[in-house]
């Protein structure tokens, strides 16, 4: 099993200056490659505390050359935020400049909060993504950006650098909905899930995204890759109690972020199920959501870490493991010690299970 890890920028509460967080995730991303973790993937957000990297292939350049072996991973790249083709020039230069170690990762953006400021129509992003995505494997593929589309409309060009090599196997979206599922496998892209619902449900789209994958392409989708919000501890009752307070924290930063006791997702054309979604918080009540979220996250002992992460394998069939480790207002001591702790007893034994058939 591949093992990576995620980096997401947060500063809660504005409790450090941005600069402060900056070095700090900074210094955890420089322990990636010696501690044998094997890539690392930036998170796209503006404007709010939440994840403040707002340019996720510049973070990704500057790993790149701090690193010689790592695949560098977006998760992801907001494709209806951006020119697609100037996307995929980006990731053009980056695997120039990485030797081919890039990852494409892209999804659609759900927060208010980023489609105004962009003063972009949030009920036009399925269309804009499912339109640059179109693009954007297209140019990483033939090295020419061109596209007569609803929205995007893209006369001929070169991208140059020519990409260095094709990115088929390498080019994933993020998914929610079922409906995103369906319209990924149509894409030929690979899946990215971010735990936030039942693995149940996860295991039933994953079966109607391989079925439609396979007829579409005539091949299976690579294996999904699968985040989490992790933390590794020896003793069981501290991992509990760090992980519902500070996994708690990142969920409560998610609510705010996507406004989810808002009513405009359930009047947002393309945004329906997140809409019922914020209906289903409303049932069940903060504490319970939150502690829902934490509780499909990797949190305990090494053993009980590496367990859960096998538990999620026999319901998606994954073959990536990225674990993210700073989040929520965790202090960065004790950040550190989780990454060196799950590096040293569980990344081992992760990378013994053989790929999924």
């Amino acid at each position: 099993m591949h093992v990576g890890t995620s980096t997401f920028f947060q500063n809660p509460n504005q409790s450090k200056t941005d600069f402060e967080v900056y070095q700090n995730e900074l210094r955890l991303a420089d322990m990636v490659e010696p501690l044998g973790y094997e890539s690392i993937w930036g998170v796209e957000h503006h404007f709010t505390d939440y994840t403040m990297c707002p340019d996720v292939l510049q973070f990704l350049s500057y790993m790149a050359g701090r690193t010689e072996k790592v695949l560098l991973g977006s998760m992801v790249v907001v494709l209806p935020w951006h020119d697609p083709m100037r996307v995929a020039e980006q990731f053009s230069v980056l695997d120039h400049l990485s030797g081919g170690r890039a990852v494409v990762g892209v999804g659609r953006g759900l927060a208010r909060v980023e489609y105004d400021a962009f003063k972009l129509d949030m009920a036009e992003s399925r269309t804009r993504f499912a339109e640059g995505s179109k693009l954007l494997v297209q140019a990483l593929e033939e090295g020419v950006a061109e596209f007569d589309g609803e929205l995007i409309k893209q006369p001929r060009a070169d991208i140059r650098p020519k990409p260095y090599k094709s990115f088929k196997g390498r080019t994933y979206a993020a998914a929610v909905s079922p409906e995103s599922s369906l319209a990924l496998a149509e894409l030929g892209l690979g899946m990215l899930i971010i735990p936030q619902k039942p693995w149940h449900d996860v295991e039933a789209e994953l079966k109607a995204y391989r079925e439609t994958f396979m007829e579409i392409n005539g091949a299976p989708p690579p294996a999904p890759v699968v985040v989490g919000f992790t933390f590794c501890h020896e003793d069981e009752e501290t991992a509990r109690e760090m992980a519902s307070r500070h996994i708690g924290n990142y969920w409560g930063s998610v609510m705010d972020h996507y406004e989810f006791k808002g009513a405009h997702l359930k009047t947002t054309r393309g945004y329906e199920y997140y809409g019922k979604f914020s209906e289903k918080i409303e049932e069940l009540g903060d504490q319970a959501v939150k502690d829902f979220f934490v509780d499909l996250q990797v949190w305990g002992t090494p053993e009980q870490c590496y367990e859960k992460i096998m538990e999620i394998r026999g319901q998606t069939g994954h073959d990536s493991f990225l674990a993210a480790f700073s989040y929520g207002g965790l202090p960065y001591d004790e950040a550190e010690k989780s990454m060196k702790l799950f590096a040293k007893e569980v990344m081992p034994r992760l990378k013994e299970v053989p790929t999924a058939v």
